[in-house]
């Protein structure tokens, strides 16, 4: 039998899962890149490079030798707080616990189902793409729940499973970065925000908070569901034609999946009730801490609006957000039996814990190449030059933006982590835009559009190999190129549009979120 030949995309595909394959461990890579950066201190410091420091007039940064005996006793007294001091991890940590015990409890789950089986059959599409988006909330309980979902709806309707797969597909990882409220990505990536923007402006830095791309964020909601319907409906839903169940596993004829699709019992619908009762007690509390004249959690300075964003209570979100998930998944979990005793809140918060192992080991790493790169001055001296270089070619404004972009979607491709990307590029690329009087705000949304929209092509997404399996159950001949020929056009219309949504956003000036602007002044 005469074997088909490649086409030049599908080539590109497997020279681009090679490479990626090639790329070692986040873990290592830090490592690797903290070694470089001892490296580089070392080799750069004799040639004097310095510069005058943007923020402090008269000040001259110069590029610090870790490898000399000052820098040595630096290294190895600094290392256990680098560990700690490392700005994701103890927000994340916090955040998790609560996350962890509403999807535990089989909250999140629930809650997803129950919204996507109560759309009516016209308006399942855009109900599985608004799931999917909104699924972030959860981390990662979307990638297991809502695709195979998906393809169970379809094929009860008499639509091709994998379209209905590839539509709650393109919601949870393509529109991982959009949703109406704050989840733990704005909390992960806002921390490594501020701490490159202070190498530039500590005054800034301090003004700002981990809402701030909400306003952006929530508009994309609706942007994402638009786009991701049409997609489905116009390109995805054609391509894949009527669904035969010719290349399906045995046990994928229809009659089993439709007959799992099950509405919620009683018991998860008691369950739900309560947790949203509990829910609404838990937002009328914290409303009662910062609403009020002189609550606990309100601000003092400037106007109503100023006294909101500059407050202890956007300081206090990261315990906040955990709190507002903790409580509902404990009543959730009450009502339906999946906690008897506190035994099984704290197992569930252990295993929660115990999934964040690998994150745990990475924030090692990645906390000292970021402490490392801070001390040498590196980052700072390269902003400058950066920024420099960039004047001095013109490229500003929106081709600026538009560079950036494709370089964060272009290094997406071989690195799947969100927070292990902006680790390594907010230092470099943070100061950069803040000298071309471009916010912190801004570009860390920029960096968030392009993350999200390719990730659902790059074999290297830790669930791009658990999107398959679920594919195969519906034609065994799925593999990463059929996959990812499939995800395609979400990722191109996802990235066009939200790109264009980010450039209108900012020839209108809108704040990206509260005391968020557009602008760097300094």
């Amino acid at each position: 039998m005469k074997k088909e030949k490649k086409t030049l995309f599908q080539r590109f595909l497997d020279f681009v899962e090679w490479l990626g394959n090639k790329l070692p461990h986040p873990i290592t890579l830090f490592a690797l890149l903290s070694l470089l950066v001892l490296i580089l201190s070392a080799a750069l410091q004799p040639l004097g490079i310095s510069k005058e420091h943007p923020g402090a007039e008269g000040e001259i940064v110069e590029i610090n030798n870790l490898l000399s005996s000052e820098g040595l006793v630096y290294i190895f007294g600094s290392m256990t707080d680098n560990f700690i001091g490392f700005a994701p991890l103890g927000v994340v940590l916090v955040t998790m616990l609560g996350i962890g015990v509403a999807e535990q409890t089989g909250l999140i789950s629930a809650l997803l189902r129950g919204f996507v089986l109560s759309v009516p059959t016209r308006f399942i599409t855009t109900g599985l793409v608004f799931a999917g988006v909104m699924s972030s909330l959860a981390t990662n309980a979307g990638y297991v729940v809502l695709p195979p979902l998906g393809a169970l709806i379809f094929i009860a309707v008499g639509r091709h499973p994998l379209a209905g797969l590839a539509a709650a597909f393109a919601g949870v990882s393509a529109g991982f970065s959009a949703n109406l409220l704050l989840s733990g990505t704005d909390v992960l990536l806002s921390e490594l925000t501020i701490d490159a923007a202070a190498s530039i402006s500590p005054s800034y830095a301090e003004t700002m908070n981990v809402a701030m791309n909400w306003f952006f964020i929530a508009a994309s909601v609706f942007l994402l569901t638009a786009v991701g319907t049409w997609v489905t409906e116009r390109i995805i839903v054609p391509r894949l034609g009527k669904y035969t169940g010719e290349n399906a596993e045995e046990d994928s004829t229809g009659t089993s999946d439709v007959a799992s699709l099950d509405s919620l019992n009683a018991t998860e619908k008691k369950g739900l009730v309560w947790s949203g009762i509990w829910l609404v007690v838990g937002l009328g509390l914290t409303s009662l801490l910062i609403l009020p004249p002189n609550a606990p959690l309100r601000g003092t300075d400037g106007n109503y609006m100023d006294q909101i964003v500059q407050s202890p209570f956007m300081d206090s979100l990261v315990p906040i957000i955990a709190i507002l998930f903790l409580i509902p998944g404990l009543a959730y979990g009450i009502i339906t039996k999946s906690i008897k005793s506190d035994k099984d809140v704290a197992n569930q918060m252990g295993d929660t814990m115990a999934s964040m192992g690998m994150f745990i080991v990475l924030a090692f790493t990645a906390g000292q190449f970021v402490a490392f790169f801070n001390e040498t001055n590196m980052g700072t001296v390269l902003g400058i030059y950066g920024a420099e270089f960039l004047q001095s070619i013109n490229l500003t404004g929106i081709p600026l933006i538009l560079l950036f972009v494709l370089i964060a979607a272009f290094i997406n491709m071989f690195i799947g982590s969100a927070s292990a990307k902006w680790a390594m590029m907010a230092p470099i690329f943070v100061p950069i835009m803040m000298q071309l009087g471009y916010s912190p705000e801004l570009t860390q949304m920029a960096y968030r559009v392009a993350d999200s929209a390719t990730n659902i092509i790059t074999p290297l997404l830790a669930y791009f190999a658990v999107i398959i399996a679920f594919a195969q159950k519906y034609d065994k001949k799925m593999g990463i190129g059929t996959l990812i020929s499939v995800m395609l056009p979400y990722s191109m219309f996802f990235l066009i549009s939200w790109t264009i949504m980010l450039i209108v956003w900012m020839l209108l000036g809108i704040p990206l979120g509260p005391g968020s602007p557009i602008e760097f002044t300094g």
